[in-house]
Parts: C-alpha cells; sequence; structure tokens
C-alpha cells in the first residue's frame, strides 16, 4: 500500500502529517464529474475540516478534480463526539443540508444515536436519506454498527420547507421517487404562473371549459389560480421535473398539515382518471383551509394546471397548481324505457374474488332506474346487513326498490347411483374398460390420438384392442410432453371414423368402464356426432366407485388408487397401459365390493358401496334467490348447513338437503361453472341435460366475454361457439317451458375497476389474471346489445321480461335480519336488580340514601327497566358472581362504570357518583358536586365527624347518559373482562345458563387491509416489471381494501338467542377461519350487524384480573382492601424514588415499567410531558393515549404552551359534558356537543346555537378548537377501570415488589431470554441496548425488550433471577425466594406450558427417582429434556435408576 504524501509527492501538495502519512487502500476514478474517491488508512482521528481541507488541496493539484479523501480508522477509535464530525463531513458535501444541524444535539444509548435538531429540517434530512448516510459512513470509517434517529422539537417540520417554497426551483436532490431523467424535456406552453401561493377564490367562479371532454361537462367551478385550461393529457403520459400539464381526476386520498406556527396550509391530493393518478399539491394560507378541504375531497373531480416537480420534502412527484377547478363527470347512465333486473351479482364479501361493497352496486341500481337488484356472493350471504341497510336507506327517502336477498352456492348433486343406466347388467358378462389419449380436454375442439381397451369376461382379460387415431391436426407439445405421442407416431394412423368403427365393433354389447368416465365417453360420443355413427353405450365410472370404496384417499388419480391396491407401476398417460392398469383396478373393487355383500349385476354395487361422500363430489355453482321469509330461514339453515357439515375446501350444499329446505326458495343454473352449461359444454346426452334442467327454476345465460377463457383454452372454437352455448340453453328452455335470464355475472361496478381484480388474483396465483373477464355492471342497453344475436324479441325476453318476472317472484317483506330487539329472558330479573341496587346503595350510603344517591339510583333503574334492560345487567351480574366465586375478580371496561346501577349490582369497580366521603362504619357520606375536584381518590383524607373512622374516598363524577343515551334508551355494551385462567369456564357457565344451542361466539369478518393491499399490488407490479407512480400505488391498494379474505371470531363475544326462537331466525352459523376441526360455532354475520338485535355478551379476556389473583395468593391481601390515595403511588408516575432508583439506574423518569397503560414508552413520554399530580390527571393520560387527534398537535401543545394543565384539557368524552354542565350549558345540549365531539364531527356539526352557548357560558376559545380537532374520545369509566387498576398495582410495586414481579413477569415469560437473564444485571443491560439499535423491531423483539426492561429494574432494586431447579421451580409461575425469585420451568425455550405442568406433575408425584423416569412420566419430549439439563435444572438427580459396578 502508498503512503500518500508519497503518491503525490510530485504535485507539490500540502497536507496535515495524519493525513500525508496515510496509507492508500483504495482509489476509484468516476467518469461522471471527474471524481475521485481515496480511501486513506489513518492511525490517529482528523476532524472533518482537515479532510475537507485536504481533499480540496488534492483536487486543486488534479486539476480541480472533484476529490474526497474518506479516512479508515480502527474501531476503537470511534467516540459518541465524532458524530459532529461526520455531520461537518456531509454539510460540506450537501450544502442544501447547512443550517439545519446547527445546534444539534447528539445522544446516545449503546450504538443508538439521536440527533435532536433545534432549527427544524427533520423532513428534509428524512428525505435526503442523512440518518443513513451518518450510519454509512461510521461503518465505513470504523467498522462499526450504530443505528441513528434524527428527531425534533414537537410540532410539524414545515415552516422552513414553505420559506423556501415561495421561490423556485427548488434545490434539485436525489429523492426516492422522482421521474427518470428524460431524454429530452417535453414542452408545454406556459399557462402563466410560477406564483407559488396561487390566489384561493373567496367563492367559487362558474367557467366554460374552451374544449369538449368525453369523461366530464364542459361547465366547472373554478376555486383556485385563474382558469388557464388546455384539454387534459391522460395521467398514463410520462411528466418529467418541470413539466407544466393539465390533468383531470377523482380525488381519492388527501392528507392536510399546518406549519407550527399555524399560518400556512400544506394540502396534498392523489387523483387519478383511471389511467393513473398523480399527487396535487397545494401550499397556501391557512385561512384558506376550508375552501381547499371543500373542493378537493375524496369522490369528487377536479381539473388542475400545473408544473410537476421533484418534492425533496415528502419524497414524491408532485404536480403544484396554477388554476384548479372542480368538474362534473359524466355517469354512466341506463337510458331504456324498460329496465333490466340484475339477478347474479358479487359483492366484495365473495372471497377474495369480487371488488365492490354492496351498497355502492345497491346505489347503481337505483340511480340507473332499476326496480330491484340480487346480491348473490359465492357461498355466503355476509352482505345482506350492508344491503339491507342501503335498501332500507333508498326507501326511506321514497323509492320502492326491491333488495333480493341470494348466494351463489357451491351445489353439489349428490342424487345420482354410483352405476345408473345399466343396472341390471350382469357383472360377469363382457365389460369394456378403456381409456383414450387425446390433443386437450374438450370434445368438441379438441381430437383423440389413441384408444387403448380391455375386455373383461368373468372378470378375466380375454381381448385388449389398441390404436392410434390421426387427429389431422398438429400434436402440442405439452401434450406429446404429457403421453409420449408424437406426430410421426400418429401420421399413418387411421382417422377418427375408422379407430371409432374399429372400437365399437371391439366393444359389441358391453358395458364401457372408465376412469372420469364422462371425459373418455365425450369423445367417443362427439366422434359419432361428426361421422354420422350410432354411439351404443352404457358406462360405469371408477372414478365414483373408487371415491365410494376408498373414502380415506385423499384424491383418486388413476395412479393413486393403483398404488393403493399395490398394482405395481405402468406407463402412465398411456391408453393401453392405462387401460390395462384401470382393468385390474375394476377387478379389485368388484373383488373387495363382493365380500360386502351379493354382487351378480352392477346396480348392486349401489347397495353395497352406498352413496359417495358428498366432500368428494364434483361441486358447481349455483343461484339460490330468497322468495320469502321461509325461504330466508330454509337459506340460512343451508348456510349453516354447508359450513357445519359439508364444509371441504367450499362450504358445499348437497342437493338432498336443498330438497329438504326448498320452500321458499328459487333456483337458478348459474354460470359456466354450473352442472348445466358444464354438461351443455360437455355434450352430455340431451335426456341427460333436461334431467339436470327440472331442477331449475330458471336458466341463466350470460356476456360472451365472461367465458372468453374456454376460447383460450380450445375447449369452445371461438366467439360464435360461446353464442352457440347460450343459443343451447335458451333452446332448452323453450322445450321445458322455463325461463332464461341475461345476467352479467358482476364482480365489479365499472369496467376499469377490473385491475382491481387481477391483482388480487394474480396475488393468490391465478395464471390467467391478466385476462381479466369484464364482469361489470353493465346497463339494459348494454345488455340488449350483447344477446341481439338471439333477436330483438328473444334479447328482450331474456334481459328485461323474464328478470322483471323473477323480481316480481320476490316478496316484498324479507328483512334478513329482524327490526326490534330480542333479549332472553330470566324470571324476576326486574326485582332481582332492584333488590341487589338498593341493598347495597343503604349498606354503603345509609338507609336514609342522600338525594344524590337515590334520585340517580331511582332514574337508572327506571330508565333500564322502562327499557327491557334488566336481563342484561342480570346475567352480567350473574357471571362476575361465578367468576368471583371461582377466586378470580372481573374488570369492567367501556362505558358500564358509567352506570351506578352496574355498581351497586357488582359489575363495575367505577364509581359514577360524584366525589364523596362515605364512612365504612356509620355510612356518614359528604359529596363534592362543584366540579372542583375530578375524583373521590383526589380527596385529603378526613375522618368522619360523627364516628372518627377514615371515610372511603370515592367517586369519578361520570353522567348516566353517556352509556345509556341521554333518555336511556340506548342499548347498553356491558364490556368485562375476565382473567384468562378462568375465560373458558365463564363460557361454558354462560351456556349453561341459556342452553348450548342458543349461545354462540360472536363472528367477525376479516377484510384485505392497507398493508396486505399494497403488498398484494408490490407483489403485481414486480412480477410483470411495471412500475407506479406512488400515487397510483395507493389507489390501486385502496381499490383491494375490503375485500373479505377469512372470518373468525370476536375474543370474547358471546351471542345468546331467545329461548322461544332459533338462531336462524337472525342468522346462519359457522366454523371461525372455515377450521371444520374448530369445535366453536360462530355467527355467519359479524357480530356489529346483529348488535341492536340480539345480545351479545363481551366476556374478554385480560391480564389484570390474573394480576389480582396471583397477588392476592403470594400476599394474602384482598385487592379491595389496598389503597388508591397513597402519594407515594402518584410520585411514581414521574419519579422513580417511590421505588428507590435513580434514573441512571434504569434510563427513564417514571417507574411504570409493568404496570398496564402505562409501562410502554409512549406513555412515559404522556407522563413526563403532562406530569400528572393526581388520581384525576392519570384519568386525562388515560383518555389522551387512546383517543384519536387529542393529545398529539391538540392537548400536548396546549400543555407546552401553557395555556393550560393535564387537568384542564379535554382527556376523555364524559369531561366534556361535565365541564360543559359545570360552565352552565343546559344538559341535554352539552350531551349533542359531547356526542358530536367523541365522534369527530366537531368541526362539520358545530353550529351556531352551539357557538352562540360557548359564548354565554365563557368557554375559552382554546377549548372550542381542541374539541374541532378531536376524531375519537375514550370514556372516562373505561379510563378509570384502568387506572384504578394500574394505581392498586403500583402499590405493590412499591410495597411488595418480589411479589409484584412474580406476578408481572408470568405474563412476559415466553419473551425472556433465559440465557441473557441468568448472566447478571450487566447482561441483561447489554442486550436492551442491542434490542434498542435494532431500527425497525419486529413484534418479537419489542416483547423481549419489554421483558428485559423489567428484569433489568427489578434486579437494581436487589430481587436476583434464581436458575430453574427441579425441585424448587414451579411450573409456569415465579417462586419468591429470599434474595430473588426462582424462574420456572416455562421460562426454557421450547418447554411449553402443557410440558411445564407435566414435568412439575411428574416430579411432586414422588414417583421418579431418576430423570429417565422425570421423562417417562411426564412425557416430554427429549429435545426439552435436553434444554433443561443444559441449565442444570435436574442438578442431584441422576439419568438412570440402573447401578453399574462403578457406583460401588
Amino acid at each position: 500500500m502508498s503512503i500518500l504524501g508519497e503518491l503525490l509527492s510530485d504535485f507539490n501538495v500540502e497536507l496535515p502529517e495524519k493525513i500525508s502519512a496515510g496509507r492508500v487502500l483504495k482509489i476509484v476514478r468516476k467518469e461522471a464529474g471527474n471524481a475521485l474517491d481515496i480511501n486513506l488508512e489513518m492511525g490517529e482521528i482528523v476532524t472533518a475540516e482537515e479532510l475537507i481541507s485536504a481533499s480540496e488541496a488534492v483536487s486543486k493539484a488534479l486539476d480541480n478534480a472533484d476529490v474526497s479523501i474518506y479516512p479508515k480508522y480502527k474501531t476503537e477509535l470511534f467516540t459518541d463526539d465524532y458524530i459532529f464530525e461526520i455531520i461537518g463531513f456531509l454539510k460540506n458535501k450537501y450544502p442544501n443540508v447547512n443550517g439545519y444541524f446547527d445546534g444539534a444535539e447528539v445522544t446516545a444509548d449503546g450504538t443508538a444515536y439521536t440527533i435532536m435538531l433545534k432549527s427544524g429540517g427533520k423532513n428534509l434530512l428524512m428525505g435526503l436519506l442523512m440518518d443513513k448516510k451518518i450510519e454509512n459512513l461510521v461503518r465505513g470509517f470504523f467498522d462499526k454498527n450504530i443505528s441513528v434517529t434524527i428527531s425534533a422539537k414537537d410540532g410539524l417540520d414545515l415552516d422552513e420547507y414553505v420559506k423556501r417554497e415561495q421561490s423556485a426551483p427548488l434545490p434539485q436532490v436525489s429523492v426516492t421517487e422522482s421521474a427518470p431523467p428524460p431524454a429530452e424535456a417535453k414542452q408545454y406552453p406556459s399557462r402563466g404562473g410560477g406564483n407559488r401561493r396561487s390566489q384561493v377564490l373567496a367563492e367559487p367562479q362558474k367557467i366554460t371549459l374552451p374544449f369538449e371532454h368525453e369523461r366530464f361537462n364542459k361547465e366547472a367551478n373554478l376555486f383556485f389560480g385563474k382558469g388557464n385550461f388546455e384539454p387534459p393529457s391522460p395521467m398514463s403520459e410520462s411528466f418529467y421535473d418541470q413539466d407544466e400539464a393539465t390533468l383531470w381526476g377523482e380525488v381519492f386520498k388527501t392528507e392536510e398539515k399546518m406549519s407550527k406556527d399555524g399560518k400556512t396550509l400544506i394540502f396534498t391530493a392523489c387523483f387519478s382518471d383511471k389511467t393513473s393518478s398523480h399527487i396535487l399539491k397545494v401550499i397556501t394560507g391557512a385561512e384558506n383551509t376550508d375552501a381547499i378541504k371543500d373542493n378537493i375531497k375524496n369522490g369528487k373531480a377536479i381539473l388542475v394546471s400545473g408544473k410537476f416537480e421533484n418534492d425533496t420534502f415528502t419524497k414524491t412527484f408532485n404536480i403544484r397548481p396554477y388554476s384548479i377547478a372542480a368538474i362534473k363527470t359524466h355517469a354512466r347512465k341506463d337510458n331504456a324505457e324498460a329496465k333490466r333486473v340484475e339477478l347474479h351479482m358479487h359483492s366484495n364479501m365473495s372471497d377474495m374474488d369480487a371488488i365492490t361493497p354492496p351498497a355502492e352496486l345497491i346505489k347503481q341500481a337505483h340511480a340507473w332506474g332499476h326496480k330491484a337488484v340480487a346480491i348473490t356472493d359465492h357461498g355466503n350471504v355476509q352482505a345482506y346487513p350492508e344491503a339491507m341497510n342501503t335498501i332500507e336507506k333508498i326507501n326511506k327517502d321514497g323509492a320502492q326498490m326491491k333488495m333480493i336477498y341470494g348466494v351463489e352456492a357451491y351445489f353439489v348433486n349428490d342424487s345420482g347411483a354410483l352405476v345408473s343406466g345399466c343396472g341390471d347388467y350382469p357383472v360377469n358378462e363382457d365389460i369394456i374398460v378403456f381409456d383414450l389419449e387425446t390433443t386437450g380436454i374438450s370434445s368438441k375442439t379438441e381430437r383423440i390420438t389413441e384408444i387403448g381397451a380391455v375386455k373383461l369376461r368373468n372378470m378375466e382379460v380375454v381381448e385388449e384392442f389398441q390404436t392410434f387415431v390421426n387427429p389431422e391436426r398438429d400434436i402440442p407439445a405439452e401434450i406429446t410432453a404429457l403421453t409420449g405421442i408424437t406426430d410421426e407416431m400418429v401420421s399413418g394412423a387411421p382417422t377418427e371414423k375408422s379407430a371409432v368403427e374399429d372400437f365399437i365393433k371391439f366393444a359389441g354389447k358391453g358395458v364401457l368402464v372408465a376412469h372420469n368416465a364422462d371425459f373418455d365417453t365425450s369423445f367417443i360420443r362427439a366422434v359419432c356426432e361428426r361421422q354420422g355413427l350410432d354411439y351404443p353405450f352404457r358406462y360405469v365410472d371408477t372414478l365414483a366407485l373408487s371415491r365410494a370404496a376408498l373414502p380415506h384417499l385423499k384424491n383418486h388419480k388413476l395412479d393413486t388408487v393403483a398404488k393403493e391396491y399395490k398394482l405395481g407401476d405402468f406407463n402412465h398417460h398411456r391408453a393401453i397401459d392405462d387401460a390395462k392398469m384401470l382393468a385390474e383396478i375394476f377387478k379389485q373393487l368388484i373383488k373387495n365390493a363382493s365380500k360386502l355383500g351379493k354382487l351378480e349385476k352392477l346396480g348392486d354395487l349401489n347397495g353395497i358401496l352406498g352413496s359417495v361422500d358428498v366432500k368428494k363430489l364434483p361441486t358447481y355453482h349455483m343461484i339460490i334467490l330468497v322468495q320469502n321469509k321461509v325461504g330466508l330461514k330454509n337459506l340460512y339453515k343451508l348456510i349453516s348447513l354447508s359450513n357445519l357439515e359439508y364444509f371441504y375446501k367450499k362450504p358445499r350444499i348437497p342437493l338432498s338437503e336443498l330438497t329438504k329446505h326448498r320452500e321458499g326458495l328459487i333456483i337458478g343454473s348459474a354460470c359456466e361453472a354450473g352442472e348445466l352449461f358444464r354438461a351443455i359444454l360437455d355434450d352430455k346426452p340431451e335426456s341427460y341435460i333436461e334431467k339436470i334442467a327440472e331442477t331449475y327454476d330458471y336458466l341463466e345465460i350470460q356476456p360472451i366475454a365472461n367465458n372468453a377463457f374456454l376460447v383460450r383454452e380450445n375447449r369452445v372454437s371461438d366467439d360464435e361457439g360461446l353464442r352457440e352455448l347460450n343459443r343451447k340453453v335458451v333452446k332448452l328452455a323453450d322445450k321445458l317451458g322455463k325461463l332464461v335470464v341475461a345476467t352479467c355475472d358482476v364482480h365489479f361496478k365499472d369496467k376499469e375497476d377490473g385491475i382491481f381484480r387481477t391483482i388480487l388474483q394474480a396475488g393468490q396465483g391465478y395464471k390467467d389474471a391478466d385476462n381479466q373477464a369484464p364482469l361489470y355492471f353493465r346497463t339494459t342497453d348494454e345488455m340488449l346489445k350483447e344477446f341481439e344475436y338471439l333477436g330483438k324479441e328473444k334479447a328482450l325476453e331474456v334481459v328485461v321480461t323474464n328478470t322483471n318476472k323473477i323480481a316480481d317472484m320476490i316478496s316484498d317483506d324479507i328483512r334478513p335480519i329482524p327490526k326490534g330487539t330480542y333479549t332472553p329472558s330470566i324470571e324476576g330479573a326486574e326485582q332481582e336488580l332492584q333488590d341487589l341496587c338498593w341493598a347495597r346503595a343503604h349498606a354503603w350510603y345509609g338507609d336514609k340514601l342522600p338525594e344524590i344517591v337515590e334520585s340517580r339510583l331511582k332514574k337508572e333503574l327506571d330508565a333500564i327497566i322502562t327499557y327491557g334492560f334488566s336481563v342484561l345487567y342480570m346475567i352480567a351480574q350473574k357471571l362476575v358472581k361465578y367468576s368471583e366465586d371461582n377466586g378470580y375478580l372481573v374488570g369492567s371496561r367501556g362505558s358500564v362504570g358509567s352506570s351506578f346501577v352496574a355498581i351497586m349490582a357488582g359489575i363495575s369497580e367505577v364509581n359514577p357518583l360524584a366525589p364523596h366521603y362515605r364512612c365504612p362504619k356509620c355510612r356518614h357520606n359528604e359529596f363534592v358536586t362543584d366540579g372542583s375536584v375530578g375524583s373521590g381518590y383526589d380527596l385529603p383524607p378526613k375522618s368522619c365527624p360523627d364516628c372518627g373512622t377514615d371515610m372511603i374516598r370515592d367517586g369519578h363524577d361520570i353522567p348516566f347518559e353517556t352509556f345509556h343515551g341521554f333518555k336511556g334508551d340506548n342499548a347498553p355494551a356491558i364490556y368485562l373482562n375476565f382473567s384468562g385462567e378462568v375465560k373458558g369456564k365463564v363460557h361454558g357457565y354462560t351456556e349453561d345458563l341459556f342452553g348450548k344451542d342458543h349461545v354462540f361466539k360472536a363472528g367477525t369478518i376479516s377484510a384485505v387491509q392497507d398493508k396486505t393491499a399494497y403488498g398484494f399490488v408490490k407483489k403485481y407490479c414486480e412480477e410483470r416489471g411495471f412500475e407506479y407512480s406512488s400515487a397510483e400505488m395507493d389507489r390501486l391498494s385502496i381499490g383491494c381494501t375490503g375485500v373479505k379474505r377469512t372470518t373468525s371470531q370476536h375474543p370474547g363475544g358471546m351471542v345468546v338467542v331467545p329461548n322461544e326462537y332459533e338462531v336462524y331466525d337472525f342468522t346462519p352459523v359457522q366454523h371461525p377461519a372455515d377450521k371444520t376441526e374448530s369445535d366453536m360455532i360462530t355467527t355467519h354475520f359479524d357480530f356489529h350487524a346483529l348488535h341492536d338485535t340480539i345480545l351479545k355478551l363481551d366476556e374478554l379476556g385480560h391480564d389484570v384480573p390474573t394480576l389480582y389473583k396471583h397477588l392476592e395468593d403470594m400476599t394474602g391481601m384482598k385487592i379491595a382492601d389496598v389503597p388508591t390515595t397513597d402519594p407515594e403511588i402518584y410520585k411514581l408516575f414521574t419519579s422513580t424514588e417511590p421505588i428507590g432508583l435513580t434514573y441512571e439506574d434504569i434510563g427513564v423518569h417514571s417507574g411504570t415499567y409493568g404496570i398496564p397503560e402505562f409501562g410502554t414508552g409512549f406513555a412515559m413520554q404522556m407522563l413526563r410531558d403532562a406530569q400528572p399530580k393526581n388520581f384525576s390527571d392519570l384519568l386525562q393520560i388515560s383518555g389522551l393515549s387512546h383517543g384519536t387527534d387529542v393529545w398529539i398537535g391538540n392537548a400536548k401543545d396546549l400543555i407546552a404552551d401553557g395555556i393550560c394543565t393535564i387537568s384542564e384539557v379535554i382527556g376523555t368524552r364524559d369531561n366534556i359534558m361535565v365541564y360543559l354542565m359545570h360552565k352552565g350549558v343546559e344538559p341535554s345540549l352539552a350531551f349533542k356537543i359531547m356526542e358530536i365531539t367523541r365522534k369527530g364531527n366537531a368541526s362539520k356539526l358545530f353550529d351556531d346555537t352551539i357557538y352562540q352557548a360557548f359564548k354565554d357560558n365563557n368557554v375559552p376559545e382554546w377549548y372550542v378548537e381542541s374539541c374541532k380537532k378531536i376524531k375519537y374520545m375514550f370514556p372516562k369509566a373505561h379510563a378509570a377501570a384502568y387506572v384504578t387498576a394500574a394505581v392498586k398495582l403500583c402499590w405493590f410495586k412499591i410495597n411488595r415488589p418480589s411479589e409484584f414481579y412474580a406476578a408481572t413477569l408470568t405474563k412476559h415469560t415466553e419473551n425472556l431470554e433465559l440465557d441473557v437473564v441468568l448472566q447478571g444485571k450487566d447482561a441483561v443491560q447489554k442486550r436492551m441496548r442491542e434490542l434498542q439499535a435494532i431500527p425497525k423491531p419486529q413484534a418479537k423483539e419489542k416483547g423481549m425488550l419489554e421483558a428485559l426492561q423489567l428484569v433489568h429494574e427489578m434486579m437494581c432494586r436487589g430481587i436476583k433471577a434464581l436458575p430453574i431447579d427441579a425441585k424448587l421451580s414451579e411450573a409456569v409461575t415465579y417462586r419468591v425466594e429470599e434474595g430473588g425469585l426462582r424462574l420456572p420451568f416455562l421460562a426454557v425455550s421450547g418447554c411449553g406450558e402443557n410440558a411445564a405442568y407435566k414435568l412439575k406433575d411428574a416430579i411432586n408425584s414422588g414417583k421418579c427417582n431418576c430423570i429417565d423416569e422425570i421423562q417417562q412420566e411426564s412425557g416430554v419430549n427429549s429435545s426439552v429434556l435436553d434444554k433443561l439439563k443444559e441449565y442444570d435444572v435436574f442438578r442431584g438427580i441422576p439419568q438412570s435408576a440402573q447401578l453399574s459396578l462403578f457406583d460401588f
């Protein structure tokens, strides 16, 4: 290696000694820009300034080449301060980052570095990937891996960006997403502008566009700029930086950001013309926010003229507008005088197959003037609730549209006998076992290449037949590869006529036998038709016979059955060899069947083998429409049976079950996958086809493009062949006197939406996904044109007349979910509830109740009884009591704690009355009702003035209205948190209360979500080499979201059907996620659809009740006796002092590790920002942490700016009503304001009445503005339940630390790294730093860090983790011992809970004297045992009980 100074000795360059003495490792010359990179190994650190100066000196000496010197140091020379040198190096290399790093602070945590900016610019720096560049330079300079996070002060980092936006051009930097540089920039005529803050019009101006466009009107509303528009270019054109263009499109995604000073709005909108998509960016004054948001919103169409540019701030390619106008697009219209009715339409509830939500399809039909429309999803009826709600909303406005409820069922024809048509034929007569080889699968378009046959007589081979057949066409290469038959082999072979004549002669009067005989016989029949030959055969199908005889096989292919019978190898896919093997299989089938019964004739097989398992039979599509209420219930039964009894890959409906439940149903023949169409396509005998058609009330035909794949697969010759198939259906219907209807088989609303189905199908591996059939919703005129080849009258009949006839057969009063509320009954529930409540009220508050107590209790009970909710309360009371009787407390969640009846009945632990004192001895009480105290837990200690006893402090001031509505008529939702250790028993107890056939798990429906949809789109693009803009990727992803993927069950929801009803009166039922092995049965409808109709109990699992149980068992202290007013508890939320630690010890400012809701990094930061002092403040934080747009950009800023404190901000929904009432706002209006705000509608629905109420009652402006930002608010009662649990657990953490960690770690065991924990505190701390340095940790890594943080804190408090010991350790719980916690067996990786219990039981049994006996007794596998031995768990226990000579 050369020394740099020596290398440059001829160039007279003066360099610092440390650099001059550096050894050159590498020199890289880059042609572009005459650049030279020098990699220099140096023994001492040099500053960035020295490196830059040296680079400039070398550059000057080398004729101004662009020289960069990159140092290489030993790893140990790295210090945290060198980050600043790296920054200096980058500031020189990237001048546009200058200023942003000024004054920045660098903090280090192991290998994780945070750069806190003081001058803004975070997003710009991240856009330039400065964090990654710093990481890369440290790695390159020092061979050291670090992670870098660039952070900034609170507030959106937009101000510096806004300043740069006022002048163009922007700095040109490399961005993540930008258009490729053009060979020659496109030239567009300038439309004026360049002004980055074009005028937003106060009122939109109507303008007439100077051009016509097929997709939108000429009239437009200009609301931005001067309106200089040219005809728009398609978005699919290529655009480059600084190109000017006019575009149009519908907005599908918007985002708004406000500068920290609140003066500048940055608004982005993705919009699309369906050819592609782009991002529009508008930067304007904050005063224009409403004007921009009102005119640019999802679903609105806009016309934009502007300039494209690479945006370094957002790393996107945007169009910046000169002018924007709102336009009205031309909607598709159905102009036919007589309208059709669509009877075959799929919504996005058809699993991963259809795109459009049912509401959109129904609204489209209504907009076209159709009097009815059907929803017929594949195998399920889960679109019914949305369809029902949509049609009722439409008809509420005066329409009279009919909803037709249906399903495209997976139908199985289980009526056919195994042997039919030749049942009287003797078994020992001539039987012709044969097989064909062909050029393809369609008997109409393909030809035979070989016939092989074996004649059996008395079940012995007496003669063979084999001939090649000249197909008079080339044999496809894939067929030759499969069969080995080449064009040369058949070139001199007999023609099909001659070969089949010879075969007929060979067969004589014998019965044919083939495997999948429909296929082989269809080719023989097709030849006979083409060549004018008689087709004399009857046949038996060995595929059906083998399915009945060998039901245990996964498939019944020829080679699979041959293997089952051990018949040896054969030359599969050659006709003569297949025929010979099939003859042996048939003989074996007959031999085995004859052992089971008398077998003289082929028909005897029907009685001996019985029917074929429905799950083994082929499925066909079938349309089932509900005609009336009886039919609806029958359909629900069929859907349930298809899922519970007959599910195999798909939910199957056998003909036998359909026949039993056919009343009130109308049956249609469906699409090409229907049994009828398949029979016609396969050219089955006319009598056979007619027999199939008897099943159907009407027959169906579809546009030929729907079946174009049949042409691609050579099963139909051409489009005319597809039309001929439809003509045959029409002819058949005319002959049988049945209706024929033309349907679209809709899978998406508009033709352009087919791309979404293409993407989903591609993601599922469909090979022909790109050949998307046009399965869109067509107008009447479009369908009439499609079927004009039938003749004008017949086209009108099948498209309009007959579809309307079917619609007219449907009853008007079908409602999938009945109106009303159907609750189970418990005799005496009303009286029992009243007795419980009044008894406890008197026990707590005295014989003469205070007015505040009596009036509240009476008000609630009156409403609960009047509106029929007593049973719900009593059910909850019985479930809670059952759990408590089993030793487990129950926690409430949601708003149930808003009800005073709930705590009086023993359902909730939250007291919603105003803050108060009550004496547990003499029942004296005092209430604080002026709003000066937020929670009774915050009242100062006080002795009873009557008896001197310390009084209980309670009450959280929560109005009943937030739970039951202002009139008390809202159906309550009581959510209960049970311990996971007892939840299963509680579910069982619910079944005992109401009967197993009346209690079901609440079903849920899982749809494609944003990330999954994006993954489908990304895969689609990668596989095809497509490159789309980020906006187009977003559009395609959005189009794929919402499509049903699977079903599941609510984690704790139980649905109870009243005794006098069946579940089918409300919903079908099924197994979750199509898991037939599951013993769970769920509602078919998503439980939200049934929420207001039948009772849903929320019996949820939660950690807190389990922690309570373990802590009570370990400490002997009842949770009810744990204080909630200890000042040390509240200090723990903002300080580690109560647990005897410092920030230096554990690196955080609060002691809430392991405390539910308050132990996460986010919650701890909230605690530090808000500095809560009492229980009320913690309620605020709990509410804020669960709300949406209530903390960041709202309450957090108000606190930081000193406008108000944590006690004053809006933390929970109930606080709004209580606060406003205390300010003087009328209660009903306060309730209305709360409801509007909590649902995120304040900015839209606050009206003059509300604003006047704010003004009249001196509600501060900051409070009003805060309301307008909120999107969702958490209920105070839920927060109270969470915080109460947290406070009680904090008491244990402070006062009983060993027991606290023992209980809390139980839920973290699966994430413990045993090797690390056993090495002690330093090893734990080191591993924590490694986990913290991971840039994007996975859920498992986050869980590991959370567990180790808790262990590290425990160790800092002097509590050790004791190794696992066979005799001392418990199975899954931690045992408190002197000086530490004994780890359980479960802590060993691979040792599951079941194995841990078995090990403990085996050891405790006293039967085992050695490790071998422990393994034998427990049944634990060797790998787990080896792991345990690695940790010396069995120390002192011998491996074996056997003795050897060496033991003496």
